[in-house]
């Protein structure tokens, strides 16, 4: 692992003001509800490409109307194939206007419901959301992408944000071609320090920024061209969380611990002083 990982430029955002975010119905679902000859079409040929003849096989008509939507749209050229598959969501390589792209797909039917739900709660952005399943997962990608636009706003390295369509993320990939960039726990690193130092910078900007990552870990840091960036904000918080406290401490004991194991002097209470600037 290279040691030039340098940090992003700030442009601080006040962390108590909030845009609001809603859920109405997309124009993904009026489109599956309409039978449109071009969006049948579009789903028949989705479904028997390759890559796709499993994971379609689970995609609902709303899905399908969404990547629709996207490609519509001009953010999706042309789909590749998967780059992860989990319960929540599944994450494909896809050509965009301006190169490769992710498509982070969530999973309607086997999210989290709970787990989302417990996350969404006590965040200003989100009050009023329903508890019908389909609304929380819709608000949990529009959390993700409002996270990922703070957070880059804020000076941190995350995947650039470019849109969303209902259950749908599209945003910057990271890698080249199949061989998507590694994470932090999978590389030697030659410069422990400086790698430690950017973190710990990235958390603080985070938390002045008002966000509090809430599973931070060598895991959700991936090393992409010399850059560390942060990855995977869906389940980022608000520091309004009623929960951001225990969040933040488990982030600061997990990154602490990982680097008290390449060497470097850290501890979970000097690394959390310093990201809450309560430093002696």
């Amino acid at each position: 692992m290279s040691d030039d990982y340098g940090l992003v430029d700030t442009e601080m955002e006040d962390a108590d003001e909030w845009e609001e975010i809603d859920v109405p119905d997309s124009e993904a679902d009026r489109i599956a509800k309409s039978h449109d000859r071009d969006f049948e079409e579009f789903a028949i040929r989705l479904k028997d490409t390759e890559q796709f003849k499993v994971e379609a096989a689970v995609f609902d008509d709303a899905t399908l109307a969404a990547l629709y939507k996207l490609v519509q749209d001009g953010y999706i050229d042309a789909f590749g194939g998967p780059i992860s598959t989990g319960k929540e969501a599944n994450v494909y390589l896809a050509d965009g206007p301006d190169g490769e792209v992710a498509v982070k797909v969530y999973l309607i039917n086997t999210s989290n419901f709970r787990q989302m739900r417990d996350y969404l709660e006590g965040d200003p952005r989100f009050e009023g959301i329903g508890n019908r399943k389909r609304q929380v997962v819709m608000a949990w990608v529009k959390k993700e992408f409002a996270n990922l636009k703070r957070a880059k706003k804020a000076g941190v390295r995350v995947p650039e944000p470019i849109a969303t369509e209902r259950n749908v993320l599209v945003m910057e990939y990271l890698g080249q071609g199949e061989d998507r960039a590694r994470r932090l726990g999978e590389v030697h690193i030659e410069n422990p320090e400086t790698a430690f130092n950017v973190v710990r910078e990235y958390m603080r900007r985070l938390y002045d920024a008002g966000l509090v990552h809430g599973d931070l870990s060598e895991y959700n840091i991936i090393v992409h061209e010399g850059e560390l960036t942060v990855i995977d904000l869906g389940q980022a918080v608000t520091v309004h969380h009623p929960n951001y406290r225990d969040f933040l401490t488990r982030d600061c004991r997990n990154i602490a611990n990982f680097f008290a194991r390449q060497g470097i002097d850290t501890d979970t209470d000097s690394l959390l002083a310093h990201v809450t600037g309560q430093e002696d």
